[in-house]
């Protein structure tokens, strides 16, 4: 995804607003998507993102897109209040967290299909910073690149991704299941300081 890294004044645009959507919610304020005419132009663009916001380092809410559906501001937008407000592992953030979050916002890549033969020569074309979709027809679920921080090891990272599809790990050798594969632009407010 090398080309398609977003400059600075994007990654802080974009940041300014998943921040601005939360505390729009917190404080009663608008709750619509900027408007994409006062944005840098690439965030009007179709692209897909997540938001995960953390507390001390652990996860507080997560939610994004896998497929360029709307602006990417937009598409931004609603992931922040969801990973806020709509993340059902998680309550809804109260305004006292507020101060203690940090908010992430992921730009995905086009996801492309992974194929392999079998799990060895799955396991082998897997690479941590890989970004993953599992696609089965009982149940699809995709890990950010992010998560090969606390799952390092190949096979205990798809046992999990598959235990979050709701999916026994003998998903892998079922014809039906389909991966996917993308890489993540990330950036929080500390690294664009």
């Amino acid at each position: 995804m090398k080309e398609d890294l977003l400059n600075h004044e994007e990654k802080r645009a974009l940041l300014d607003v998943a921040e601005s959507a939360i505390e729009n919610a917190l404080n009663g304020g608008p709750l619509a998507p900027p408007a994409l005419a006062d944005l840098p132009r690439r965030l009007a663009q179709p692209g897909a993102s997540f938001v995960t916001l953390t507390q001390g380092g652990r996860l507080r809410g997560c939610i994004g897109s896998l497929e360029p559906r709307r602006p990417l501001a937009e598409d931004t937008h609603h992931n922040a209040l969801a990973a806020a407000f709509r993340d059902p592992r998680f309550p809804p953030l109260s305004p006292s967290e507020w101060p203690g979050t940090e908010v992430e916002v992921s730009v995905l890549s086009p996801p492309e299909p992974l194929p392999y033969q079998n799990l060895d020569d799955l396991l082998r074309k897997l690479a941590p910073g890989m970004g993953l979709v599992l696609e089965h027809p009982r149940g699809r679920a995709t890990y950010l690149p992010q998560v090969w921080e606390q799952l390092p090891d190949p096979e205990l990272f798809l046992t999990s991704l598959a235990r979050k599809a709701g999916l026994s790990p003998a998903v892998y050798t079922d014809p039906a299941t389909r991966l996917l594969h993308y890489s993540v632009d990330k950036f929080t407010r500390d690294d664009l300081t």
